[in-house]
Order: structure tokens, then sequence, then C-alpha cells
């Protein structure tokens, strides 16, 4: 059936319904204390289980905002689906009417949390760590679609036990931005998370602190009052870091008498959800942690990259926000660059040790609660365990490889070169420049640096003599590589392009479309989108004068617009 479904299109739920797999709940262990109806949406402790079956709590008047074109044609579902009653109906969280074999409740998961390497349980308000897990995120879903397995999750879905005492609820203002950022992630080649849909409630409201207009107050300075909205974000799964290491915790502490068993099973099940195509099921358990570990460490080092080349900022990048498959994943705290600058971080509740060239580091610490969590299950093979260790204590080679990689793409050059990348990093600083509009215009491989100068946020006269400098050693070098490997102008232009793109989801473009949509007109999310998804192309020219510019001086150090508070 599957089979057969490869090669037509799903445009009813009825179909997609016939492709529902439930792995998770089929294979992993309920919390014995569950609600199996799962009305379950008070805070409480869970103690053990890998899951808490849960009911969603439903927009109330639900309409329709976007979808992922994207996406759904990935899928294969006909885009119509999108806006039809029983979709809109299960993906704004009302379960009561799906086609069987589709389930009636949903599912949420625990995790620990562990922030730049230090294991944290003061914000469980139990103070135990065993309140920390999926607030208002509720997994309705699993289907394998053309031979491959999605995970359906709804963010804003309602309360559930680890909600620790917050309405469970997403906002349209946040949803709308997790929404455009993962279609534009997926555009500019970097693993994440998707967007399926998006809904709003046409009579449901709920109030958030937020930023008055204009205002330079680091911290939200007023209460406002926003709708409520349900988008529903999908990938292979949703195991995090933060999951393995709750269970680890249980083990290491022999907490009941299945810990080890709770461990062992949520590793396997991660390994056959994310690394099936990579890890042979006839190996042991220990070996198939070693193999995990290397490979896991290959996905991070490349994300992580990945993120630097186009300007992305995680900003909160705890283990809990750390996807053990690799992909990007929590689009609260996020930023894109527009000024370059090492310390980059958008979020007022981060800090520099989460900014923009801080997060391979941050990345290592993740890794390395990673490795601490597997370590119960290779603790009685030697061999295995100094495997492990090696793997761990390999990142960091690792990861400079993938990142001198990484900007000797973006320069154009075959191989890096620290002292050229060095000079062009403190130049991008001191003149400054905008990180997205500089790389895209060095593609076009420029006779001088008049054309650099776009992307330059001042005159900088002082420093011209330093950037020619700069710039005819890049030249130089350029063509040197061209001696060894013969490229056109032309094709080594198109080469760079394919790297640096030309448009970037700066937070000063979603702004606007999010208070247009908090007044019922969502044209500029949709017009946000279809830019945002093209983002190498060269699009036509009103959308350039749109969207290629520089940041206008009167958004800087705004509240909202150049940093903002999570809260959503």
């Amino acid at each position: 059936m599957n089979e057969f479904k490869s090669h037509t299109t799903i445009a009813t739920l009825d179909e997609l319904a016939k492709l529902a797999d439930y792995s998770f709940m089929d294979t992993l262990n309920c919390d014995p204390e569950a609600k199996s109806d799962g009305v379950d949406h008070e805070p409480r402790q869970v103690f053990s289980g890998h899951y808490v079956p849960v009911k969603p709590t439903p927009l109330y008047d639900p309409e329709y905002v976007v979808h992922s074109k994207r996406f759904f044609h990935e899928l294969g579902f006909d885009d119509s689906m999108a806006e039809s009653t029983d979709f809109i109906q299960l993906f704004s969280g009302d379960l009561s009417q799906i086609p069987e074999p589709m389930r009636k409740v949903g599912w949420a998961t625990g995790y620990a949390l562990s922030i730049y390497g230090t294991e944290y349980i003061q914000q469980c308000p139990f103070q135990t760590g065993n309140g920390y897990g999926d607030g208002r995120a509720v997994s309705v879903l699993e289907a394998v679609i053309k031979g491959k397995r999605w995970e359906m999750q709804l963010k804003g879905g309602g309360r559930t036990p680890y909600c620790r005492g917050a309405d469970g609820r997403a906002v349209l203002r946040s949803s709308i931005r997790e929404f455009l950022a993962q279609e534009h992630m997926d555009a500019l080649g970097v693993p994440t998370t998707r967007s399926l849909s998006l809904y709003v409630s046409k009579k449901e409201k709920v109030k958030r602190p937020w930023y008055s207009p204009a205002t330079r107050s680091t911290d939200p300075d007023t209460l406002i009052s926003e709708a409520v909205a349900i988008s529903t974000r999908v990938a292979p799964s949703f195991i995090r870091i933060g999951q393995l290491e709750l269970f680890a915790r249980r083990a290491r502490k022999n907490e009941h008498s299945e810990a080890m068993e709770e461990l062992e099973k949520i590793v396997l099940h991660a390994i056959d959800r994310e690394y099936s195509d990579v890890i042979d099921k006839e190996l042991a358990t220990a070996e198939k942690v070693v193999v995990l570990a290397r490979e896991f460490r290959s996905r991070l080092t490349s994300l992580l990259a990945n993120w630097v080349r186009v300007g992305f900022c995680q900003g909160n990048f705890n283990s809990d926000n750390c996807a053990v498959g690799g992909f990007t994943l929590d689009y609260g705290p996020y930023g894109f660059c527009d000024e370059f600058n090492p310390h980059f971080q958008s979020w007022t509740g981060g800090g520099r040790h989460f900014s923009f060239l801080n997060q391979p580091i941050a990345a290592y610490r993740n890794f390395y609660m990673f490795c601490t969590a597997l370590q119960p299950l290779v603790a009685s093979h030697p061999d295995y365990l100094q495997q492990l260790d090696e793997i761990q204590l390999g990142f960091s080679n690792v990861m400079q490889a993938e990142m001198e990689k990484m900007w000797a793409a973006k320069l154009g050059l075959s191989r890096f070169h620290s002292e050229l990348f060095s000079e062009l990093e403190k130049l991008m600083v001191q003149t400054p420049v905008d990180y997205t509009i500089f790389f895209r215009e060095l593609s076009a491989v420029p006779d001088d640096i008049g054309q650099l100068k776009k992307s330059f946020y001042k005159d900088a006269p002082e420093m011209e003599s330093r950037w020619v400098e700069w710039f005819t050693n890049w030249k130089l070098l350029i063509s040197q590589d061209n001696v060894e490997s013969p490229l056109s102008r032309e094709e080594l232009s198109s080469k760079m392009k394919l790297v640096n793109p030309k448009y970037s989801l700066r937070e000063w473009f979603v702004v606007p479309a999010y208070q247009q949509a908090n007044a019922g007109n969502y044209s500029l999310v949709r017009e946000l989108q279809d830019v945002m998804t093209q983002p190498f192309s060269e699009q036509s020219k009103a959308i350039e004068e749109k969207y290629y510019k520089l940041k206008p001086p009167e958004f800087f150090e705004v509240g909202g617009m150049s940093y903002y508070s999570c809260s959503s």
C-alpha cells in the first residue's frame, strides 16, 4: 500500500490515515500513571516511561493561515487538503473525528535539561527534574510516507503534564516566526524540522509579555492580547539529547527497576528512527552506541557549520534543543545576522556562550552530554567505552575542519587560509558590514571593492586601504586556485552563489508580517514564504528592492525587532 501511495497524490485525510504507524507509542513505555484517555493537562511529576498520552486542546474556531507548499509536494499531499475541514480539525488539535487507524490521543515526552554542559533541575517546579518535557508540544501522528517515517507535532496544542503551570498555547506571532524559519532553513539547505501547516483561532486569545512600539527596553515592557495559533512541525523524530539524558540519569541512580532498560530502549529507538540506514541492525547495543556517536558527531558538526554559513543563531542551544537526528530544532530564540558580529545573539535570555560564533562550542557541550548519556550502555565494555571517549574528545577537531571547509566555500577557495579569514573577520566587525549582503556581493567576483561597499553600514574611508589589501590577497588566492582547477569568473560566481544566499529571514521583515496577520491579513506572511523559499535565486527587481537591503538605522536596538524575549 505504501509503495502504491508513493506514486499517487494524497488528497484526503482518509488516504493519509492509511499510512499511520505509531512506532513511538507501540514500541516504547507509557508512563504507568498516565490516563489512557489523554485527559492529562495538569502539571505533575512523571517518574518513568517514555511518553504520556495527551489529548490536545483544540483551537476554538480555527482559520487557515498558510501551509508549506514545498513540503506538501515532497510528501505527495494535494495542496487543497490544507484547507479541508477534517485536515484543519486534526492539525488545529481536534482529534475527535479523525479516521481510523489514526488515534484520538496524542503523546508528549519528558526530557532532562543541561545548559552548556551543566545539569539543571532548578527550573523544574518540583526541584527534581521530573517536570521537564513537552509543555505545549503534542505529537498527533506518525506516518510512513513514500517509504520515510515522519512524526507530526502540534506546537501550541495545549497543556500537558510537563506544562509547569503555563497555558500550553502558542500565539500567532511566534507561530509565524517558526513556520517561516523552518521553510527558509530547508530552502537554505540546512537540516531542520519542517513546517506543515499553521492555523489561528478567530476567537481565542491569551496575554503575553511583549514590547511596546519602538521601545529600547531589554525585557518586554507591556502585556498584549494575542491570537492563539497551532503550527504543525514535522521531523523523522523529535528525540533530543535531553531525552537520552533523562533516562541516563535515572539509570545511573537506579531510580526504578526498569531504568536501564528504558535508557537502552530510547537509544535503540533513536537509532531506528534516525540512523537505520547507516547502523547495522545486527550489531550488539554497545557497538551500535559507538557508531551512533560517530555518526551524530558528523551530522552535528556539519549542522553547526551550516548555521554559521547562513548567518543563523539558535540562541538557546541547550541539550533539550538539540535533536539526536542532527537537524535544527526549536525556533523560539533564533535570529539571523544583519550586521556581522561574532557575538550576535538576539535572544535577551541567552548569553555570549550561545552567541553566533560560539555556537560550535555550545554544540561540543551538548555532544559531551550526549556521550555521557550513552556511557551506561557501554560501561561493561572497556574497548567500546574507550572508543566513545575518543569520539567525544575528537569533536573539536572535526568541528574545526567543518568550519574551515565552510569558510573556504563561502570565499570561493579550495582550502582555508587562516590569515585571510582572520583579517576579513576584523574588517567585517570594524567597518561594519551586512553578513548576507557582503558574501553575496563577493560571490559576483567583482573587480574591486566598490561592489562590496553595498554591504557597508557606514562609510569607512579609514578602512579603505585595509580592504583593498585584503581584496587583492583574496583575488591572488582565487587566481592560484584557478591554475589548479580552472573556472571562468561566471562559473566561480555561480558556485559561490550556491553557498551564499541572497535573501535572509531578517526579523524586521517578519515583524510587519505578523502584525498584519494579527489584523487578519496573511498576504505578507505568504509573500515572505515565497521569497524565503528561494533564497539563492535572483528574484524580481521589486523583491530585490524590498528584501535585499541593509537594515534601516531606526530598527537597530529596538525591542521585538533587534532583540526579543522568546516568550510565545
